[in-house]
């Protein structure tokens, strides 16, 4: 039997096919608990499988595949993402069977402290074992990789990204033509699984192209589960029009973010379209917005029917609703109406979050959102009205935690960084942690939203888990500035058992 290989560069896996095939689309993973090996988080070991087939690797890390422009340097295009360099995984993974951590400081996405000195074993895109000095994979060909007490932790989720959003306001997007967006969006994607996100939620914009790009190797990115275009009431937050604009036909596109639907048979058939486009979720404008022309922070949106009948149609699709909501009317409005995902709630008050708590609904505060605008945003063209608002939700932001801490409420992460801002993501991390504490935080990026989007198998390290992980050098639950510097700090990034990121030599 051979000896175990080392992981550096991690190679080809013997007698892995080459060539390219997409999984099929999967619209949740099952609960731990349902699969025949159970949820035990320190022993067992894997009796079964359910597994999707991804991409399969090139003969050899570091061979540049002719159609990726990806790359791993350090760049001008951002941490952890360099256009000029080759993609030292082409379609974005490294395949092995079996991968063997050694030694590590144990996060799990779920409890307060670290575990030193555990091993953990990856068996065909799944946590297969956890334990102190686990013996290794019975083929006795999985990769070792000896963490010397690196933190071994769930990949990030972040609940709220707009990857077609290449600007900071929304009307100066019109121009650009849908091919050359998708462009930027893989780009964009690439650079959230270099800092440590292996999944995202998009919150309007993205279409199911962008997640069969991501699925079939094409955009070495994040899982990605989309909305399609969110849903806006004429004068709502997706409505960019300026006030000097023309009449809209029903079901326009205004820009690339937002289609305007009105009433409960236009609600109910926009939302049947874009579920039949592809769309793993609906996304509405409750209320007033920030970057949007016309409608102040606190106007509430929709009448409670048509939010009503979007909830159902998504229900009869066995998904859900979120929602961008600031005020405390807007919340307690859309939660009353079935909706699972309230965004921003910079403006919550004890009633409101007592409700969202009540209904058993979850926030997905996104706080460095406010920052970039409040700094670049005259810069980039923000008008001072715009800049009132954005000032507006940034001073109440952080004490929204507390309220919504003190209510039961459960608290995602997301950060709703668009153009440019977008690189400002990790930041999220430090700026919580003015208000929260770093397991909390944690939580809210793994676990927590893990369970938000309908994907309890993701955000945790259990037994039966799927193995999306990160290794991270520094104790994220002793300091959790350390995921605010993945440039520094990020040392592995695996989905599904495959290596997409490789930064320990």
């Amino acid at each position: 039997m051979d000896a175990p290989a080392q992981m550096g560069g991690v190679p080809r896996a013997s007698g892995e096919p080459r060539g390219r095939r997409a999984h099929p689309r999967d619209h949740g993973e099952r609960d731990v608990a349902d699969r025949p090996w159970g949820p035990d988080r320190l022993t067992g070991r894997v009796q079964g499988s359910d597994l999707r087939e991804l991409p399969a690797a090139p003969d050899a890390v570091g061979q540049p595949d002719a159609g990726c422009a990806h790359g791993r340097g350090d760049g001008a295009d951002g941490p952890g993402y360099d256009r000029r360099d080759p993609c030292p995984y082409p379609q974005g993974a490294a395949a092995v069977t079996a991968i063997l951590f050694r030694s590590a400081r144990l996060v799990d996405g779920l409890a307060d402290e670290p575990v030193d000195g555990i091993d953990l074993l990856v068996l065909d895109g799944r946590i297969a074992e956890i334990g102190p000095r686990l013996a290794p994979a019975p083929s006795g060909d999985a990769v070792v990789v000896d963490l010397g007490g690196l933190t071994l932790m769930p990949g990030l989720i972040d609940a709220h990204v707009h990857p077609t959003a290449t600007e900071i306001i929304e009307d100066f997007q019109r121009p650009m033509p849908t091919t050359l967006r998708a462009h930027h969006a893989g780009v964009r994607l690439a650079r959230m699984l270099r800092r440590g996100f292996t999944t995202v939620r998009d919150a309007g914009g993205a279409d199911a192209g962008l997640r069969m790009a991501t699925e079939q190797g094409l955009i070495d990115g994040p899982r990605l589960l989309v909305a399609g275009k969110a849903l806006s009431q004429t004068g709502g937050h997706g409505d960019d029009r300026q006030v000097t604009d023309g009449d809209a036909p029903a079901g326009a596109y205004p820009g690339e973010f937002a289609r305007i639907a009105d009433g409960v048979e236009g609600v109910r058939l926009a939302a049947r379209e874009e579920l039949r486009r592809g769309a793993d979720h609906i996304k509405i404008c409750a209320s007033g917005g920030v970057m949007s022309a016309t409608d102040p922070v606190d106007m509430t949106q929709y009448a409670d029917d048509e939010m009503r009948a979007i909830v159902a149609e998504t229900a009869s699709r066995r998904t859900y609703v979120m929602a961008h909501a600031y005020g405390p009317d807007a919340i307690v409005r859309a939660v009353r109406c079935g909706i699972r995902s309230i965004e921003h709630a910079n403006l919550v008050d004890e009633t409101a979050a007592a409700e969202v708590a009540a209904h058993d609904a979850w926030v997905v505060p996104t706080m460095v959102a406010y920052e970039g605008p409040e700094h670049l945003g005259r810069q980039a063209g923000v008008d001072e009205w715009r800049l009132a608002k954005n000032d507006e939700v940034r001073r109440a932001g952080l004490g929204a935690f507390a309220v919504l801490r003190r209510a039961g409420a459960r608290i995602g992460f997301g950060t709703d960084l668009l153009g440019a801002l977008e690189q400002m993501q990790p930041r999220e991390f430090a700026i919580r942690a003015e208000v929260e504490s770093a397991a909390d935080i944690v939580r809210s990026a793994t676990s927590v939203n893990a369970d938000l989007i309908g994907r309890p198998g993701l955000g945790r390290l259990v037994v039966g888990a799927t193995a999306d992980l990160i290794v991270v050098d520094g104790d994220p639950l002793a300091d959790v500035g350390v995921l605010a510097r993945p440039e520094e700090s990020l040392r592995m990034v695996v989905t599904e058992g495959r290596v997409r990121v490789d930064r320990m030599s």
